[in-house]
């Protein structure tokens, strides 16, 4: 029986059209992403999905409460019996209700070397920090930001004349990469949690 995955988005869905190819093309094998839902009306991954025929929601968290909005996701996610919740540009903080209702079972792509620069504009941050190395990171969410335990993480040097956009450029491309290595690993149960450290087992 597929592993069922239910994808978070709040914009273009780079992340989101990754995972389905993967998925796809069997590199995540016996799943399939049974729902997208999206927080903004009218971002372009929700048309990428319904171009893949996937199921889409639209749910616009614009004044409603964290919590109160997150109900209603969840509800929509348990609608569609997602066994992952995948963050791919979801521009939201969770609430602890919704982290409890899938406990260990929220992955998220984050372009940065967490726990270094969590937040947004994270390339910014590291070239003006002046660092040597950047990259991404894949963990679990927790109702902190950016703070739940490391998955995976890909590391490539910082270029000198790297800006903003060609750093991201090129962090993205790894994303697309870790993001899809970081899902398999979580649905085939290769892995254990030792206080913050994610453990794989095979």
């Amino acid at each position: 029986m597929k592993k069922r995955i239910g994808v978070l988005l709040s914009g273009r869905g780079s992340n989101f059209e990754a995972l389905a190819e993967s998925i796809a093309s069997g590199r995540i094998p016996n799943a399939e992403i049974a729902i997208v839902v999206s927080n903004r009306d009218g971002a372009p991954g929700t048309d990428r999905a319904k171009a893949r025929g996937i199921a889409t929601r639209v749910i616009p968290s614009k004044g409603l409460e964290r919590e109160t909005y997150d109900r209603e996701v969840v509800a929509v996610l348990n609608e569609h019996k997602v066994d992952l919740v995948c963050l791919a540009g979801y521009m939201r903080l969770l609430s602890p209700y919704f982290v409890a209702a899938f406990p260990n079972r929220i992955l998220n792509i984050h372009p940065s070397l967490l726990p270094s620069f969590p937040g947004l504009e994270s390339q910014r941050q590291a070239l003006e920090y002046g660092v040597q190395f950047a990259g991404c990171t894949v963990h679990f969410v927790d109702e902190n930001l950016d703070a739940g335990p490391i998955v995976l993480q890909a590391v490539l040097p910082v270029n000198d004349n790297d800006t903003e956009d060609t750093l991201s450029a090129r962090i993205l491309e790894q994303e697309h990469r870790i993001y899809s290595e970081a899902v398999r690993i979580v649905l085939e149960d290769r892995y254990k949690i030792q206080g913050r450290r994610v453990i794989r087992t095979t």
